[in-house]
């Protein structure tokens, strides 16, 4: 598609090591978050040896706009629909890995159109039936475009979060909560020995794998679908923080109250945003022990105390995110599809029986 000097493509995907530095510079040209960054999409093409295509924009001097499209299905009650995945290999074990922020990387400086011709190109692929846009804000422009027979909205999620600057204002994150969360944690830290608690970050790989291996530990049997169980999960989680260890995009953290161990977050570094994606937690030692609470108060002031301005559990409907957040967000799972006589057979039958569509989109987690 030639648009306004613009060309729009999708392609087989290049090898990863021509296609990083080409994905880098665009990265460098636009701010599209930690999930569209390489550190990201490296560690997961790395890990789980997806290979989807490559959607392009180019101009005159490059590309302005990237993004990666899976193929696979869709499943419906009257069978599977093919379909397309933005930014996902439309492959449930690969997409274990929940991509959030979604959306194209777009050059900052990119014309008005970019969008709609990425748009476009997708459209004049044959076969597919249904765009899988997976972690998408409210308002991305991506939602907008026009050409689809049905827009189906999957889920909306909150991301729950904490302000830091109102924290290093109060100087105490426990008294923006509620009393009874504040009540929790001050209780749970008495029971164990009010010792300040000890954040300590990974810096080396040796480290790293240790306590990666103790996130596995501690995660199993803790979750009917535990993601740590699987080898390409725990590949991919150690070839983020490999990938992100140097430049602090990845932070790796345990956190200790006296000699013990309480708990250990995975958390990415995102501008003025830190952002918790994985978290393994010990054994509550007591009735008022709360491993999981401690650990992210205690990750909250330590971000807080780095001068970032963000602390974010990333999507989730779980009870300790909201106890613990001083505002949210909110992000959405959609298909957007074309015309096909299964899926319009399917939506009728849906409205007909009252039921939902049956899928699991946000990962759900436990403190």
């Amino acid at each position: 598609m030639t648009n306004s000097g613009l060309r729009a493509m999708l392609s087989p995907m290049p090898d990863i090591a021509t296609l990083e530095p080409r994905w880098r510079a665009l990265v460098d040209r636009a701010d599209g978050g930690f999930f569209l960054g390489w550190t990201w999409l490296g560690a997961w093409l790395e890990a789980t040896g997806a290979r989807p295509d490559l959607l392009s924009v180019t101009d005159g001097s490059g590309d302005v706009a990237l993004a990666l499209v899976g193929r696979g299905s869709r499943p419906t009650r009257l069978g599977p629909v093919p379909a397309l995945f933005l930014n996902e290999a439309g492959d449930a074990e690969a997409d274990r890995a929940f991509v959030e922020y979604n959306g194209l990387l777009i050059a900052s400086d990119a014309p008005a159109e970019t969008t709609g011709g990425a748009m476009t190109a997708l459209r004049a692929q044959m076969g597919w039936r249904a765009l899988r846009l997976a972690g998408v804000a409210p308002d991305a422009p991506i939602l907008a475009t026009p050409g689809f027979h049905r827009r189906v909205l999957l889920d909306s999620s909150p991301v729950y979060l904490v302000d830091l600057a109102a924290v290093r204002t109060d100087g105490d994150y426990l008294n923006l909560l509620s009393g009874n969360t504040r009540s929790q944690i001050r209780r749970s830290f008495r029971e164990h020995g009010d010792h300040k608690p000890m954040v300590k970050r990974a810096t080396d790989m040796a480290t790293a794998d240790l306590w990666l291996g103790e996130m596995r530990r501690l995660n199993t049997g803790r979750h009917a679908d535990n993601a740590w169980d699987r080898p390409v999960f725990r590949a991919f989680a150690r070839a983020l923080v490999s990938h992100g260890m140097a430049d602090g995009a990845v932070s790796l953290l345990r956190i200790a109250l006296g000699d013990g161990v309480i708990g250990y977050l995975l958390n990415f570094i995102h501008g003025d945003r830190a952002m918790n994606y994985q978290s393994a937690f010990a054994e509550p030692s007591g009735s008022k022990s709360k491993p999981g609470l401690m650990s992210h108060a205690a990750a909250v002031d330590f971000h807080a105390a780095a001068g970032l301005a963000i602390y974010t559990f990333l999507a989730g409907k779980d009870r300790y995110k909201q106890s613990l957040s001083t505002g949210q967000e909110r992000l959405e799972w959609w298909w957007l599809e074309r015309f096909s006589l299964r899926l319009e057979a399917e939506h009728w039958l849906r409205k007909l029986l009252k039921r939902p569509i049956a899928e699991a989109l946000v990962p759900q987690t436990d403190a």
